[in-house]
């Protein structure tokens, strides 16, 4: 068995989901599992329709469930031109979005978006495009079986980004997949959403498309998991950025899950921890070239120095200066506690004997967060930071690297630099203005034969 993972771009309409359904017919000797992403830009739409909603804009609400209607029966009649089974699909369809209106209805008198409300409004993206695929795949002769993936991905009650649960997810893997595959079918779910053990729809967190594939595929053992998107594969940088950037053709479990944790936005960052606990090679391949030989990651790819550079913008440094840090026991884990309190993820580390600085993004409970951190001592916030991220397995061995680095940011303000514990990735915080420069500047240096531009 193989998971085959179809993000938005790659099933956003009917000429996309038109090679989706290509491309899992050429598997169809593998015996695949399909997992598709909301059309594109979908989940964009619905929470938007949620947000005014809430805020009492019942017409546009009502207006935005219109559009994603006529957007998705628009594919359907272009799939399924004036079959029978275009019209029972229409039906289900116009189903699901009545439900919509009426949740937006009583949004709009509750006057309040929850969590919760917000997971319920989402996972219809992933629910309606599930259903409009597997019709296409059935009506072009591909033995398809629609699963609700909520019947398969048990989580806790974290809404929005709820923690899948993976005991469960085997048992109802082995339930409700495995034999849709036994008897030669193509399973296809939605990415993205789940159900808590009370049966309450939950999503994993944006870009969860990806994880859900790898986690059904470790519950069925899968020989590999391959993601289609719309790009070649995995890159040496981002081609918006530097115009020299080249394919990875092989990289290492460990290099790209930092990839994915700093920007690198073709994977998502949890999607590798499933696989390399199970040792499940992973494969990302563009939807609209198929013949391309895409990216494998591996725990058998070798080790480079540098093997690709990442950059993340609107980042917030927050420095803690404290001389009570000086030889003194647990510090740092209070320090921490309070992060972790206000549910807010650390990405750089650095310290000295009397300071601590961090780099969080999404800066919306900053004023919370400072308060209590200047119970630790003296607090300071600099907004607007980048990181870029340098990712090599060979890294930690080359002591050379890091001043190749900083000499290649020659002009450019360097505010931190850090060497992780795993001596896999070099960061690197700079001026926000400066990501772009300061990315091109690193890749001419460590891959010299591609072009960079900023």
């Amino acid at each position: 068995m193989i998971v085959l993972k179809f993000g938005g771009t790659s099933v956003g309409d009917a000429a996309a989901i038109e090679r989706a359904v290509e491309i899992t017919r050429s598997k169809l000797p593998r015996r695949p599992i399909v997992v598709v992403s909301a059309l594109a830009r979908a989940t964009n739409e619905l929470l938007a329709i949620a947000e005014h909603a809430a805020e009492g804009q019942l017409i546009a609400a009502l207006r935005g469930v219109e559009a994603l209607r006529e957007r998705h029966l628009h594919e359907c009649d272009a799939l399924l031109d004036q079959s029978a089974e275009a019209d029972e699909v229409r039906s289900e369809m116009s189903a699901m979005f009545d439900e919509l209106a009426n949740i937006a209805e009583a949004l709009s008198v509750l006057g309040h978006l929850t969590p919760r409300s917000q997971d319920a409004i989402a996972a219809y993206g992933e629910m309606l495009s599930a259903t409009l695929v597997s019709a296409a795949m059935r009506r072009r002769g591909v033995p398809v079986e629609l699963v609700d993936a909520r019947e398969v991905m048990v989580t806790d009650d974290h809404h929005t980004k709820a923690v899948p649960q993976m005991d469960g997810i085997v048992r109802n893997a082995r339930a409700r997949i495995v034999p849709v595959v036994e008897r030669g079918c193509v399973p296809l779910l939605g990415g993205f959403i789940g159900r808590t053990p009370q049966g309450v729809t939950t999503t994993i967190g944006r870009g969860g498309g990806d994880y859900s594939a790898a986690l059904f595929g470790a519950a069925v053992d899968a020989e590999a998991i391959e993601i289609w998107t719309d790009v070649d594969g995995m890159l040496t940088a981002d081609p918006r950025v530097v115009r020299g950037a080249r394919l990875i053709e092989e990289i290492r479990f460990d290099e790209a899950a930092e990839l994915a944790s700093f920007g690198a936005k073709v994977l998502h960052p949890s999607t590798i921890a499933p696989a390399v606990q199970r040792g499940i090679p992973v494969f990302i391949y563009n939807s609209r070239r198929p013949e391309g030989r895409g990216t494998r990651i591996t725990s058998e790819a070798p080790r480079r120095p540098v093997s690709a550079i990442a950059g993340r913008g609107n980042v917030t440094v927050v420095r803690v200066h404290s001389s009570r840090m000086l030889l003194a026991h647990g510090f740092l884990r209070a320090l921490f506690e309070v992060f972790e309190r206000h549910r807010t993820s650390v990405d750089v580390v650095a310290t000295s004997e009397v300071s601590v600085s961090v780099t969080i993004d999404g800066p919306a409970q900053l004023d919370d967060l400072v308060v209590e951190l200047r119970a630790l001592g003296d607090v300071s916030i600099e907004r607007n930071r980048a990181v870029i991220a340098m990712v090599g397995a060979g890294l930690g061995g080359n002591s050379s690297i890091m001043a190749r680095a900083l000499g290649a940011l020659e002009g450019i303000r360097v505010h931190m630099i850090s060497l992780s514990a795993s001596e896999i990735n070099l960061t690197i915080i700079v001026d926000g203005d400066q990501l772009g420069a300061a990315v091109c500047a690193l890749h001419s240096e460590f891959f010299p034969d591609g072009a960079a531009s900023s």
